[in-house]
């Protein structure tokens, strides 16, 4: 595990130390588990890990993961910026249905589902620890855990004063100023606190509009009292202003050096046919605060209690342009609101940690859309497009953890329960011009349902001696039931369809249920004076997927939580010490997620029984050197995304590719007064290679639905950095 000495962390993690990847003598990947397990189940992503990656990793989460094995990171820019159009996929599953976490806090929302990845600077943190297969119960997972587990370590403020500023410029207008303060421990009363903030704009590389302004505030208290209690605070404000590239099509596609550039128009031209492409109908606001809480009590040496209260609120407004009813644009609002409380017990006795917890939440989403005509004197209000009443959903989850060791062995099990509360919904639809006002619609009302699934766990690793050890995991993740407004947009549009059959949408909402995925995985890790070695191998059974099924009631293609699949493959992360001064990493992946089942669409069977998911490579490789003369710092890195397909059946085929990048450094000690002063220069798509970085498809899209961003072009980046 990763460990600060400055400043001490409330929830520090215990356990052996087992020999960690080293670059010059600075930690970028160690081993990662829980305090209150023995058994290393994940991996983590240092304060250095972060840095070595430059921007993309500074405002995103996602970003910072790209050195991992297993991870395969796609975004349509090269500086971490474009929130909500990046796709990751964790051993081939989505990442919109794991979880992200902060010190074991949810992070996540609606539409789309899952963690919001862009409201954090990196700077911020110490460390990010990523569980791909079994996840610990007393991370709170929200939504689920099905594509991984993140949990952000904060970099709680320091024993002593310290300033940090960083100054970024580079290309399409590339800015970011960052700093941060740190009071130290205030005389008497220990308080500490520290406070930062950054600015970040830049212009997208393709297309007019920009990908800010991005504000970001954040600020942490830490206050012992007495040798046994602390309490701590968490503050953090993200506020960005956006405008969306415009996606490439499958047949755009097919001539990728001419349509490269090709995005939204600058100027409306007054059919409102095109102006669904003007960028400044194109465009986000996203706004989100948080706050969170971890008191610790250690009661005695044998026992410590904690409890995290929390609140977070998100408003975001997103408008696109749409086909329906000869163009018209489509304004998305969520108004989020979730207020929880995690509380812990853990008593260590005998050898053996027992955890028993508890993670409570209630949720507000209001989620809906609206639609706006385009006229000659701008956007014209033309009602709702779906609108429900959103009441408050409730999550309980208890779990009990017990840990320990027998010479040589370590072994931990665990279980975890998870019950989702869905509130109930009043349906509406839009009245006749000239006010569009909401009618009441019984057949769009929505029941309370619940929830619910048992998680365990089962994690064992054996010593063979002080250079290997053997370990195995298991564990069972999920995701409730999501997808709810194309599903709703689907009734509405074809109500009268639906209802001639006796259908309304509650009968549709029926077929929603928890996807479930149960994980083994078998590894070692070999370490020696020269070289690390952590091979690990994964074998995964998913059920009840959300999957396209035909319904010849109506004719009408729509998902329900029936479909299987199956995986397997290989991690492998490994570095060589070439000598004092250069580090060799080469982190690649092997893997295989197929569909265990034909798809049908519109009453005809799709061949996908055996093929490989959507979007997901067989194989992806990370690699670089890290070579260190002095006070330079040269890292030459390489990714490798292996051949992917955009439909179920394979007939979208997207080339495999690989992207260079390079980072140099160059450190001047007692500089201007600062303790450290750091130059360094990022050359990102370093050969200018175009290519496709994201697909936009469903895990059962059929062929010419996927829509598609290239990749960001060659650019550089110059940052100057100054610590106090």
């Amino acid at each position: 595990m990763v460990m600060a000495s400055e400043p001490a962390a409330p929830d520090e993690k215990k356990g052996e130390v087992l020999p960690e990847i080293m670059i010059s003598a600075e930690k970028i990947i160690t081993p990662a588990m829980q305090a209150s397990e023995t058994v290393y189940t994940g991996s983590e992503i240092t304060a250095k890990g972060i840095e070595i990656q430059g921007a993309k990793a500074a405002t995103s989460v996602y970003g910072a993961l790209d050195l991992l094995p297993g991870i395969n990171v796609e975004s349509p820019d090269g500086n971490g910026l474009g929130a909500e159009m990046s796709k990751v996929r964790v051993r081939g599953v989505s990442s919109a249905l794991g979880a992200l976490t902060v010190e074991g806090v949810p992070n996540y929302g609606g539409n789309p589902i899952g963690p919001r990845d862009y409201l954090y600077d990196l700077e911020n943190m110490q460390g990010i620890s990523v569980y791909k297969g079994a996840v610990p119960g007393d991370i709170g997972t929200g939504v689920g855990s099905r594509g991984g587990a993140l949990e952000l370590k904060p970099d709680w403020p320091h024993e002593n004063l310290g300033f940090r500023f960083k100054q970024s410029v580079g290309a399409n207008d590339y800015s970011r100023t960052f700093f941060r303060l740190d009071s130290g421990a205030l005389p008497g009363a220990d308080t500490r606190f520290s406070g930062s903030f950054s600015y970040t704009d830049a212009d997208k590389w393709r297309g007019p509009g920009t990908l800010g302004p991005r504000r970001n505030a954040n600020l942490a208290v830490a206050q012992p009292l007495g040798e046994r209690f602390e309490a701590t605070l968490w503050v953090n404000h993200n506020d960005l202003d956006q405008h969306l590239y415009r996606p490439l099509t499958s047949t755009d596609i097919q001539n990728l050096k001419g349509n490269y550039d090709k995005d939204y128009n600058a100027t409306p031209t007054g059919v409102a046919a095109q102006d669904i492409y003007y960028y400044d109908y194109n465009r986000g606001t996203y706004q989100n605060d948080d706050l969170l809480s971890v008191l610790t009590l250690r009661a005695s040496e044998a026992l410590r209690l904690s409890l995290k209260p929390y609140y977070a609120k998100e408003d975001a407004e997103i408008l696109q342009g749409v086909t329906t009813g000869g163009g018209q644009i489509q304004k998305r609002t969520r108004d989020i609101e979730r207020i929880g409380l995690i509380g812990e017990a853990m008593l260590e006795t005998q050898g053996i940690k027992t955890t028993l917890g508890h993670h409570c939440e209630s949720s507000t989403m209001d989620i809906f859309s609206q639609n706006y005509a385009i006229t000659a004197s701008g956007l014209a209000y033309r009602g709702y497009g779906v609108f429900g009443t959103g009441g408050t959903g409730y999550i309980n989850s208890p779990y009990l953890k017990l840990a320990g060791g027998n010479g040589p062995l370590d072994w931990q099990t665990g279980l975890k329960y998870f019950h989702f509360q869905d509130s109930s919904s009043e349906g509406y639809t839009t009245g006749p011009a000239p006010n569009y006002a909401l009618v009441r619609a019984t057949d769009l009302d929505r029941e309370a349902t619940s929830y619910d699934i048992w998680l365990p766990t089962l994690g064992m690793a054996y010593h063979v001696n002080e250079e290997v050890q053997a370990h195995a995991s298991y564990g069972r993740s999920f995701i409730r039931p999501y997808s709810y407004m194309p599903l709703v947009s689907l009734y509405n549009t074809n109500r009268a369809t639906f209802l001639a059959q006796g259908i309304n949408l509650q009968e549709l909402f029926n077929g929603y249920d928890i996807e479930r995925s149960d994980t083994v995985d078998l590894g070692v890790r070999y370490s020696t004076g020269w070289f690390d070695l952590a091979p690990t191998f994964f074998y995964g059974k998913h059920k009840n997927l959300l999957t396209t099924i035909y319904d010849p009631r109506v004719n009408l293609n729509y998902q329900q939580n029936i479909g299987k699949a199956t995986g397997y493959g290989l991690d492998l992360e490994m570095n060589a010490y070439l000598g004092k001064e250069i580090t060799l990493f080469v982190n690649p992946t092997f893997t295989v997620l197929t569909y265990d089942e034909d798809l049908t669409y519109a009453g005809a069977r799709l061949a996908s029984e055996g093929n490989q998911v959507v979007d997901t490579p067989e194989w992806l490789v990370k690699a670089g050197l890290v070579y260190h003369p002095g006070n330079f710092e040269i890292v030459p890195m390489v990714r490798y995304l292996g051949t992917r397909y955009s439909d179920v059946e394979h007939l979208g085929k997207v080339g495999a590719s690989a992207v260079a990048d390079l980072r140099m450094s160059y450190a001047l000690p007692k500089v201007m007064a600062a303790e450290a002063m750091k130059i360094s220069l990022d050359l990102t798509n370093l050969f200018d290679k175009k290519y496709i970085s994201v697909i936009n498809a469903s895990d059962d899209s059929r062929n010419g639905v996927a829509t598609y961003y290239p990749g960001a072009p060659f650019a550089a980046m110059l940052s100057v950095s100054l610590q106090y």
